[in-house]
């Protein structure tokens, strides 16, 4: 079964592993926790009148686990390199073989950078609109690809959409993931 290796816990990193997860991929989510979300206060994510990061973080957390993503917080990515058709993701606490890597560190572009991912004039990393990166089975996600827009919904949907793009790679055709009550 092809893995993910997501490297980022916050909306973007959480949004990408729901669906790969939900979808039967294994996803492996590295989350040093140290998001800007800890610090908003949000009253523009739609179906949420008001609600902390943290605590959004804290129902994301629950619900990628709900879909057996495995989630580990506290475990930074030091290098990511091309392995074997795939990746091979370095931690402090060990090494992991991922089939596609994505990138969802808010502003911090080194690792896509080390990797070999192309970026922008302005230091983004640059992706296409499924937020492929230039190198093969590697995306970039978040604030890492969008100058000063940092919107925690927006996050999320790019997260939505490397993830969707990530699938259908595997289907060999689109792949929508809508559920309907009763199936």
């Amino acid at each position: 079964m092809p893995t993910v290796a997501v490297v980022g816990g916050g909306p973007a990193g959480l949004s990408t592993a729901l669906f790969t997860a939900k979808n039967d991929l294994d996803t492996l989510v590295f989350d040093t926790d140290e998001t800007w979300m800890h610090k908003a206060k949000l009253y523009n994510y739609p179906g949420i009148d008001e609600v902390g990061g943290t605590e959004l973080l804290e129902r994301m957390r629950e619900q990628v686990e709900r879909f057996d993503a495995d989630l580990r917080v506290g475990e930074e990515v030091t290098a990511v390199e091309q392995a074997d058709g795939g990746f091979s993701v370095t931690t402090e606490d060990g090494e992991y073989d991922a089939d596609y890597v994505v990138f969802a560190t808010g502003t911090d572009t080194e690792l896509p950078e080390e990797l070999g991912c192309e970026t922008t004039d302005d230091g983004l990393v640059d992706v296409d609109l499924d937020m492929r990166t230039s190198v093969e089975d590697a995306y970039a996600v978040g604030s890492m690809i969008r100058d000063q827009t940092w919107e925690a919904v927006i996050s999320a949907g790019d997260g939505a959409a490397a993830a969707l793009a990530i699938l259908s790679t595997e289907a060999g055709e689109p792949v929508h993931d809508f559920d309907t009550p009763g199936a």
